[in-house]
């Protein structure tokens, strides 16, 4: 491991591997008192959105005499991936580390090749007493398969490049995974926004990366000509996001608002912007939702409190972004009465049968046929 750590990391010394808490503390004495209080009060926000989703455990009686349930236990064990390389990005350790904590991982370990000051900083903000110097492939490997200095965990997550999404798909059968996250995708549906405003957020998540999606839908031309010249204008002195806009930067003319609408729900965006409230009720698939001219896409990279670890690809058809519940299981749970066994028994027998399963059935007649001492 440390060899790769040393070719690709930059990584000299193998102490260097784990980073001491004496570091991170250091870190978070070094940064400014502004980016302290912006990094608090994101913690704070991001916090208070996972306690609200956190899944509760609960029990029901259904019949007199069953009770069912569920409780929910958190993983015993994580991993967050935290990229550092054209970008540091500590908002990605809060994102990961933050809704495990509040779901009740006892175990955290964070893996970043090149952590910047602030993401140090945001460390020990959060407590995290287990901090890796590893990036790329190996560290996703050495997550999942644990080595002599670090264990394996029960489930890696966090964005990253090519090779990491690669690694993440290859290791997936082995140690459970968020998602396979591609490059950063936008797309801003809108009859009435202001040009200026979807201009420059098409041009803040562009310039994450030179294979960002960025996408217009209107069915106003003008609007689109105003939105294609404010994005060039804005871009100008970005590179990266001049690049993507190039590349895979679109603006899409609708014949009408239905088309609109449904161009949108096909293509799933990570990060969606739209007019207004009402028009939630025809978004289908998106991973985060910002309503109107003010919702700008950056405040939910940052601080809205919403994961910002999202799908991509498409893979918003099928779920959403990181959350709490990607760091519990729900264990069902059932208890029955000899009444209630009476009650349901021969029904749950006779669906063994019509299935072959004659094993099952003869479980449950055996209780039926036994004698309750009252």
């Amino acid at each position: 491991m440390f060899k790769y750590a040393a070719e690709f990391d930059g990584l000299k010394d193998p102490s260097a591997l784990r980073i001491a808490p004496d570091e991170m503390a250091a870190a978070w004495e070094a940064i400014a008192p502004a980016l302290r209080d912006a990094l608090s009060t994101a913690a704070d926000q991001i916090r208070a959105f996972a306690v609200n989703q956190l899944p509760a455990s609960w029990s029901d009686s259904p019949i007199p005499g069953l009770t069912t349930g569920q409780l929910v236990r958190p993983l015993a064990s994580v991993g967050c991936y935290v990229p550092s390389g054209r970008h540091p990005l500590p908002s990605t350790l809060l994102m990961t580390a933050i809704p495990a904590q509040v779901a009740g991982v006892t175990r955290i370990a964070v893996v970043s090749p090149r952590p910047a000051p602030e993401t140090l900083a945001a460390a020990h903000l959060l407590g995290i007493t287990e901090f890796h110097r590893l990036g790329g492939a190996h560290a996703i490997a050495a997550l999942a398969y644990g080595t002599a200095t670090i264990p394996r965990v029960n489930k890696i997550v966090g964005p990253g490049n090519l090779y990491v999404t690669a690694a993440k798909r290859f290791v997936a059968f082995d140690c459970a995974i968020d998602m396979l996250a591609g490059p950063t995708e936008i797309v801003v549906t809108s009859e009435k926004g202001d040009a200026a405003d979807i201009a420059s957020d098409l041009v803040a998540q562009a310039e994450h990366d030179p294979e960002a999606l960025a996408i217009f839908i209107t069915t106003r031309a003008d609007l689109a000509k105003q939105v294609i010249a404010e994005a060039k204008q804005r871009s100008r002195n970005n590179p990266v996001a001049r690049e993507a806009l190039n590349r895979n930067g679109l603006v899409i003319l609708a014949a009408d608002t239905a088309q609109a609408r449904a161009i949108t729900n096909r293509l799933a965006p990570e990060h969606l912007t739209v007019d207004a409230p009402s028009d939630l009720d025809w978004v289908q698939n998106a991973g985060s939702v910002f309503i109107g001219r003010w919702s700008a896409q950056p405040m939910g990279d940052y601080i809205s409190g919403p994961n910002h670890t999202l799908p991509t690809g498409g893979m918003a058809h099928v779920r959403g972004g990181l959350s709490v519940n990607d760091f519990v299981k729900l264990i069902t749970v059932q208890q029955y009465s000899a009444q209630a066994l009476r009650a349901l028994g021969p029904k749950a027998a006779l669906l063994a049968e019509a299935e072959g399963l004659a094993g099952h059935a003869e479980a449950i007649r055996t209780r039926l046929q036994r004698r309750v001492k009252q």
